[in-house]
């Protein structure tokens, strides 16, 4: 019997269906991936599979006690003294399969638990409120190990992992009864899935084998679908020709054919046009000193764990600085030590000169440091341009709230902090949903808001924390695109990134961390053929 059956399912969120009578069967030993564009309603057909999303029409049909575990895009680890305590209580242990009437059971669990913890090399006493976002990432899929699911459902498992998780999540999959994973990894799918199933639309397309097959017969079909839309358009501008003399048509009478072309209109209103390419439009912020960003002797730990460790690092104008490393290395830390986040120990950090070691972190954005953290959290009340405003009004005179409080004939830079918010949110594609409710972006588009926002600010120097995770190819191709322009503009960027591949096509410069140190430092190629740097990070992958 099939572990899931969806047949004739429909979801809408709003006037946008998401799943349009799609159907699906699941059977054991499948391992699926699935994928389409951001916003296509991916997450939620996990959410309905989980069972924590209704269906509005449609059957759902589960096999008798299937279990389901569902690892999130950003998944909550609920506050506790230790990361064990805090992953007990999001699977609930004392609750699950009957631990509360099964002492045995319930220990057996635990012990699972501890052991995946240790394989995926995190210490089971750590205080959750320390984790990095690899290891917090790392610590929910251990607990779906040890949970033992007969469908595990990964909603981007391989953001914030480092090679080191992923190669462990990839042997951990193939030992599972079955699988459906969301993700914009090509070579992850490549190497874990049996199916690859499509969501487009609302519809649901099924293709055998991993996505490499998939990719040669899409775009077989693409070729085909291309064809048959230009003798579509063909035929329907014969028709709004012939319905433009009036005179003829009403005279002939031919209603069959007036209503075959508001049919036509019809289809052609409601075909779903793939996303264009965005002109790169933003201006970079003006050109400055040739130091753009110093840091001396930083130290920075929370209690007896120290990240960063006597750290020396100097920013040009114009670099474009990767930070790679395993989980836990201390690179999200490093970017909080220059963003201000995190106040440094002992040290020093220098902004084009100045001393802002002890500045807060707004104070360092007003002079022209920008930063998008791997958690994005979007002023919901508010629309996708009004978000990206945000971002322009942190450097303008009058702060965001209190050029709302004003009134329309006294916002004398309204036209200016808009002006940069479009160009920001073009820049990265986003101008199509200027208007749409920033709450209803899925989370690949939402980290691109916050990249706009982080634009629009035009800053000097731009922080970004893994700026890759959620984007499709297209998405990532396009953001290369225009942070190189606006590199040669004279934007200096530093971002941490565990995509490779993103890194090596953005990055002209790379600095490999390892327990709060500088490993290494230098092009990508210098770096790809340094013996300690494979030996401790790299591995077979390359940049």
């Amino acid at each position: 019997m099939p572990l899931i059956t969806l047949q004739d399912t429909e979801l809408a969120f709003g006037l946008q269906p998401l799943l349009d009578r799609a159907a699906l069967v699941v059977d054991h030993r499948e391992h699926i991936g699935l994928i389409g564009r951001n916003g296509s309603g991916k997450s939620s057909l996990l959410r309905v599979i989980h069972g924590v999303l209704a269906l509005d029409d449609g059957d759902l049909k589960r096999r008798d006690g299937l279990r389901t575990v569902l690892v999130e895009q950003e998944p909550l680890i609920p506050p506790a003294s230790t990361i064990r305590e805090s992953l007990a209580l999001r699977g609930k242990l004392h609750l699950s399969a009957g631990y509360t009437h099964d002492e045995r059971e319930h220990w057996r669990a635990e012990a699972r638990l501890v052991e995946f913890l240790h394989r995926f090399g995190l210490d089971e006493a750590m205080p959750p409120a320390l984790a990095s976002g690899g290891e917090r990432k790392r610590a929910a899929l251990a607990l779906a190990f040890a949970l033992s699911p007969d469908l595990l459902l990964l909603d981007e498992p391989t953001n914030h992992l480092d090679l080191d998780g992923i190669a462990l999540l990839e042997k951990l999959l193939g030992q599972l009864p079955a699988s459906i994973v969301i993700t914009h990894d090509r070579m992850f799918l490549d190497r874990v899935t049996t199916r690859i199933v499509e969501l487009d639309r609302g519809l649901l397309r099924s293709y055998p084998g991993n996505f490499a097959a998939y990719a040669a017969r899409k775009n077989d079909e693409l070729s085909a679908e291309i064809i048959a839309n230009r003798k579509f358009d063909s035929f329907w501008k014969q028709e709004e020709a012939w319905i433009r003399k009036g005179v003829e048509a009403r005279r002939t009478r031919d209603m069959g054919r007036v209503r075959r072309l508001e049919q036509l209109r019809s289809e052609r209103a409601a075909r779903r046009e793939r996303q264009r390419n965005v002109t790169m439009t933003l201006r970079a912020a003006e050109r400055s000193g040739k130091l753009v960003a110093e840091l001396e002797g930083v130290r920075k730990g929370f209690g007896e764990r120290v990240l960063v460790r006597g750290l020396d690092l100097r920013v040009m104008r114009g670099d474009r600085l990767g930070i790679i490393g395993p989980n836990g290395a201390g690179k999200s830390t490093l970017l909080g030590c220059i963003s201000g986040l995190h106040l440094v120990d002992s040290g020093a950090v220098r902004i084009e000169g100045r001393d802002v070691t002890r500045w807060p972190p707004h104070r360092r954005a007003r002079h022209g440091l920008a930063t998008v953290f791997q958690t994005t959290r979007p002023l919901a009340e508010l629309d996708v341009l009004d978000n990206a405003a945000v971002g322009a009004h942190v450097r303008s005179r009058t702060g965001f709230v209190e050029s709302m409080l004003r009134p329309p004939w006294q916002w004398r830079e309204e036209q200016r902090v808009h002006e940069a918010a479009r160009e920001a949110l073009a820049t990265i594609g986003l101008d199509e949903r200027a208007a749409d409710p920033a709450a209803v972006l899925p989370l690949g588009q939402l980290r691109l808001l916050a990249i706009a926002r982080a634009l629009a600010q035009r800053p000097l120097l731009l922080l970004l924390d893994e700026p890759a995770a959620g984007l499709r190819a297209g998405e990532k191709g396009r953001l290369v695109e225009a942070l190189r322009t606006l590199s040669r503009r004279g934007l200096t960027m530093v971002l941490v990134e565990h995509d490779m591949q993103f890194v090596g096509a953005l990055a002209e410069r790379v600095v490999v961390l390892d327990r709060g140190r500088v490993i290494a430092d230098g092009t990508p190629a210098e770096v790809r053929n340094d013996p300690q740097v494979v030996t401790a990070y790299l591995g077979s992958t390359t940049l």
